[in-house]
């Protein structure tokens, strides 16, 4: 049986989406979709044989709607994915799963008190090959413990509406998770580095900065977040261990010689790096709903990287190491911690 699927939000990753469940994902089918942008959301209604309703609200409660995906507006995120568990429904959500800490709280009462996970957060690093290449190195324990971690975020150029704070709360929220996921730790610590500015940024954002995280164990993070790097979209990954290291490699297929140079292309966009982490991503998603046994990024992933960008964005503001204080994990995540 198909899953049928309603999408709010047919923006560019709402548009992905649509495009990955009609043409990619088996066993779904989009059958309703709304946005803002109403002529729009016709039209793509059209293109897939979908229905198109005016508001979220009226496509969540459509009886033919199995399970919704949130793609709108961030400020959306939290009242539609509140909807959707109470109308007892699936809800994936792209990150952010609310805009601060209090709301992803929110959302992590409300499916506590219904007992049951029905939300995921769209982070799907944890899909891509070589991050779970790499879980599985730490996991083995054949490299001994980890100590450290080296990692980059680097995109090729950003526009004049992307700030400051958006190089922790927009980009280095994924590496927020994804190291989570791969460590198996909670943050204790943040700290942020201001090096020089790139002269590719704008008046408004201070282009590079460096994130320091600390985990429980005493595992030390540095990631570097360069949203104008002028080469290329590059995410690097170096773990440290007492017996060696492990770190991602760039994911391309072929090699080019000529002229006495021997390269390999860099992908330029993060679409082009991740394509198939989404893919991978939304087909479990659709296939964990169908067996009503969700095991994706959990509404308490999107609270502790939501708490940890918060604290990130004091330690900017303040130039000091910040401590990350959060809430005990409710028992219906624990088993969720060490999977997808």
């Amino acid at each position: 049986m198909e899953l049928k699927i309603g999408v709010i939000g047919t923006g560019a990753i709402g548009q992905d989406h649509i495009r990955r469940f009609t043409n990619k994902v088996k066993g779904a089918k989009v059958v309703a979709v709304t946005d803002l942008n109403a002529e729009r959301a016709e039209q793509i209604a059209q293109e897939v044989g979908a229905k198109f309703v005016r508001t979220g609200e009226e496509l969540i409660s459509l009886p033919e709607v199995d399970a919704v995906v949130v793609t709108s507006w961030d400020p959306t995120h939290e009242k539609y994915v509140l909807e959707a568990i109470n109308h007892n429904k699936y809800v994936f959500c792209e990150k952010p799963l609310a805009v601060e800490a209090e709301g992803c709280k929110r959302i992590v009462d409300t499916e506590v008190k219904l007992g049951k996970r029905l939300v995921q957060v769209g982070f799907m690093r944890r899909y891509d090959r070589g991050y779970m290449e790499l879980k599985e190195m730490i996991d083995s324990g054949k490299l001994g413990e980890v100590l450290m971690l080296h990692c980059a975020h680097r995109n090729v150029s950003s526009g004049e509406n992307y700030d400051t704070p958006m190089a922790i709360v927009n980009s280095a929220v994924h590496e927020i998770d994804v190291l989570r996921w791969l460590l198996n730790e909670d943050y204790v610590a943040v700290q942020v580095i201001m090096p020089k500015r790139t002269s590719h940024t704008h008046e408004k954002l201070h282009d590079p900065q460096i994130l320091i995280l600390e985990t429980e164990s005493g595992i030390h993070i540095d990631v570097e977040i360069f949203v104008n790097c002028n080469y290329g979209y590059d995410i690097k990954c170096e773990v440290v261990c007492v017996d060696g290291m492990v770190s991602l490699s760039n994911p391309s297929y072929s090699s080019v010689r000529t002229a006495g140079k021997d390269y390999t292309g860099i992908p330029m966009d993060w679409e082009q790096r991740f394509e198939a982490a989404y893919e991978q991503e939304l087909q479990l998603w659709v296939d964990s709903v169908k067996a009503d046994d969700l095991n994706g990024p959990t509404a308490w992933d999107g609270y502790v990287a939501s708490v940890t960008t918060t604290a990130g964005t004091l330690a900017r503001e303040t130039g000091k190491r910040v401590e990350i204080k959060m809430d005990d994990c409710p028992d219906l995540y624990k088993s969720n911690l060490v999977k997808v």
